[in-house]
């Protein structure tokens, strides 16, 4: 695979003397597999690689695009990017599935009259959408596999592999723990099982390119902002036993200078390790050509077909249980639930939210620890012994003050799905409802339109 870096920054484009070696433009990365060309994400950095991709083909070229969100700084590049002018070609745009609105709308939002000269309406191209989970697809010859992130939207990273290398983009996540480095002595794996399964998804990749916009010692005033301090990213691509590691989505304030410093960091943080990965941070313009010579490429498990075309079975609308004490938590978790269109059930103590679990079936539950009657770890080592599956299995996010590893490790012991410390904001909790959601098959508030092909 050819990897080309037109956008490195996060948050807001930063062009300026200052950022010249590393960049100002926002997220966008080209993938060539072959014949195969993926674009990821749809940044300020679109803009150079559409005109580029014009001059260089001219007849009509047909592409995908995987966007792992559409906060503004990942779509501000798609009514600038040039091939979707062009009539004749055909591009696939690839996004998460988000609640009550379609991927369609949402691109078509930014280029509403009072925005945008151009509506989506009138691009000369023809542009497909796909709305997508979690799941395994093609694209050509890249095999695609999506997986969720933390972040306070719902956001997919995704993992290209082809030709016998693989390719992990991860940008705009946080670790699921706020201690994720510190390990169980019992078997030495990180204590949130989220952390575990990004591991897994980065695991053995010949490049991850990956969030690095804050530093350790700026993480905690930006906690549940959904990114990532640089540091963490190298504990997860050695922990994943990755060959390369890309520092991705820098932070707008921060300097070419400042950026070199933390890579310097970064590479001795990594040093002390067992057969640590190449690491560098990813610089506007950068070519690289990932080869692993002998390899084979696994084959692709499941239907070949996005996620987002498989039918999901869901109910109108899904029912959320929030159990928790304290008058104040429970009227901002209100506010933010029920405004999205679920159908939102109450319990002040552990006692009372069991039994509305068992006469109502909610499809998630969010569970405070501590709770008059029975608290929230027992409430959910009930209902894994429920011999009612419905319960058994029912996603369950604990939400809690206490942060300690021992604390979330005794969460996942007693059957948590999720774990999230309080302070959080919001949207983080209704990402990670979102995507919870999504992957049990309960999250379509409407039946998902299918994509055309």
């Amino acid at each position: 695979m050819r990897i080309r870096f037109w956008g490195t920054r996060g948050s807001i484009a930063k062009p300026g003397p200052s950022t010249v070696r590393y960049g100002g433009n926002t997220s966008c990365v080209e993938v060539r597999a072959e014949d195969t060309l993926i674009v990821l994400d749809c940044g300020t950095g679109a803009h150079e690689l559409g005109q580029q991709i014009v001059a260089a083909n001219p007849e009509p070229v047909r592409g995908h695009l995987l966007i792992s969100h559409t906060h503004w700084d990942h779509i501000q590049g798609f009514p600038f990017f040039a091939p979707l002018f062009r009539a004749g070609s055909e591009w696939d745009v690839y996004a998460p599935r988000q609640r009550g609105r379609s991927l369609q709308e949402i691109l078509g939002g930014q280029m509403n009259y009072t925005y945008f000269p151009v509506p989506l309406g009138e691009l000369a191209a023809t542009i497909r959408y796909h709305e997508l989970t979690e799941g395994e697809f093609e694209l050509g010859n890249v095999r695609v596999t999506t997986r969720y992130l933390n972040h306070p939207a719902p956001v997919l990273g995704y993992r290209l592999e082809a030709g016998g290398v693989s390719v992990v983009y991860a940008t705009d996540h946080e670790p699921y723990s706020r201690h994720h480095t510190e390990k169980r002595p019992a078997d030495g794996a990180p204590v949130h099982a989220e952390d575990k399964r990004h591991i897994a998804f980065l695991a053995g990749a010949d490049l991850v390119i990956h969030d690095a916009q804050y530093t350790l010692e700026e993480y905690p005033e930006h906690l549940s902002w959904g990114h990532c301090p640089a540091e963490w990213a190298v504990d997860f691509a050695v922990a994943a036993k990755a060959k390369r590691l890309a520092l991705y989505h820098h932070d707008p304030s921060r300097t070419d200078r400042a950026v070199e410093s933390l890579l310097t960091r970064c590479r001795q943080r990594a040093a002390t390790q067992a057969d640590p990965p190449e690491i560098f941070a990813a610089a506007e313009g950068q070519y690289l050509v990932v080869v692993r010579p002998g390899a084979e490429t696994p084959s692709l498990a499941g239907s070949g077909r996005p996620t987002a075309d498989d039918p999901m079975t869901s109910s109108p609308e899904a029912t959320i249980l929030v159990a928790d004490d304290d008058p104040d938590v429970m009227a901002v978790l209100l506010d933010t639930l029920e405004p999205e269109g679920f159908r939102v059930l109450s319990a002040n103590n552990g006692d009372a939210a069991l039994a509305i679990a068992r006469t109502e079936h909610p499809d998630v539950i969010v569970l405070d620890w501590m709770m008059p009657g029975l608290d929230g770890l027992q409430v959910c080592r009930a209902l894994r012994a429920d011999p009612d599956s419905r319960l058994a299995e029912v996603p369950v996010v604990l939400i809690t003050g206490r942060s300690d590893a021992t604390d979330t490790a005794a969460g996942f012991d007693a059957g948590v799905t999720d774990y999230l410390t309080k302070p959080f904001k919001p949207s983080v909790l209704l990402a990670r409802l979102h995507a919870w959601l999504l992957r049990t098959g309960r999250g379509a508030s409407s039946p998902p339109p299918t994509p055309s092909r």
